[in-house]
């Protein structure tokens, strides 16, 4: 496929967006978050128990869930974006991503598990740059999850 250097742009930001939003997770700087998503998006947390909602609820979400983490480290590759050829403002994409996480264990053993997922996301360019519209994980696989969050799920 030939792209335009219009076309070339798009994608490039819509990749850093992805990368942004990984970042702002392994982090926990939830604040980067509101640079993400739109205002009015919707995510589909649920494939590992997660929420389902608006992105205030996700939001929430991460805000509770993110503290049980000493560390995580979204990997994410594999990025087909595919801009929709009528509407120059909307694109997919379907991201491969791979989360080993560690456990912040009150027991000092701090296990690490690995979970391995795509994200299917619809996204927006707004008057701020390309947002996140619409993000729902699907999941492959996990390794060593803890019963407590295996069963969430």
């Amino acid at each position: 496929m030939k792209y335009s250097l219009q076309q070339i742009s798009d994608r490039l930001e819509i990749e850093d967006l992805i990368t942004e939003y990984a970042e702002a997770v392994d982090q926990a700087d939830l604040a980067r978050l509101d640079e993400v998503f739109t205002e009015d998006a919707f995510v589909d947390y649920s494939a590992f128990g997660g929420a389902i909602g608006s992105y205030a609820e996700a939001r929430e979400f991460l805000a509770q869930s993110l503290p049980l983490f000493k560390h995580s480290q979204h990997m994410i590759s594999n990025f087909q974006i595919k801009l929709d050829a009528e509407r120059s403002d909307r694109a997919t994409g379907k991201i491969m991503c791979f989360n080993p996480m560690q456990l912040d264990s009150p027991d000092q053993t701090q296990p690490v598990f690995f979970v391995g997922l795509w994200y299917i996301d619809e996204y927006v360019n707004t008057e701020k740059g390309w947002k996140i519209a619409k993000r729902s994980e699907i999941r492959s696989w996990d390794h060593n999850t803890p019963e407590f969050i295996r069963s969430s799920f």
